[in-house]
């Protein structure tokens, strides 16, 4: 099965910051959307972030607004989730989802591919 490629996870003193990469191989032509969900040990999955590939319309969950940043290179078919002031409640397992058409399924962890996750982990 084709897995999106992720990189970027570690562990952070509460306040740091950690930078995700997920880059689309290039068996997959097309996206719609690209964006990362986590799911921290049990807790539901949770859409973090979001973008629309074509037109580069952007989601944020409330609980990552104004720390929390994606943005995408097409170019290099790269998607980057900057995360700053980092809270030991954003310790989980970070996944990088991406769907070819809508809707959107990456916002509730159901994307049509994914990567394997990448953990990211904050300390009080």
């Amino acid at each position: 099965q084709v897995q999106l490629m992720e990189s970027g996870g570690g562990s952070v003193e509460a306040g740091g910051s950690l930078r995700l990469s997920c880059t689309v191989p290039p068996s997959i032509e097309r996206t719609y959307c690209l964006g990362w969900f986590r799911q921290a040990p049990g807790k539901e999955r949770e859409g973090v972030a979001i973008i629309q590939t074509g037109g580069g319309v952007t989601y944020h969950a409330d609980s990552v607004k104004g720390r929390f940043t994606i943005s995408l290179d097409n170019t290099k078919k790269t998607v980057y989730l900057q995360m700053n002031s980092l809270r030991p409640e954003d310790t989980a397992m970070y996944y990088c989802g991406a769907d070819e058409a809508a809707p959107c399924a990456v916002r509730i962890g159901a994307s049509q591919y994914r990567g394997q996750g990448t953990q990211v982990t904050v300390s009080s």
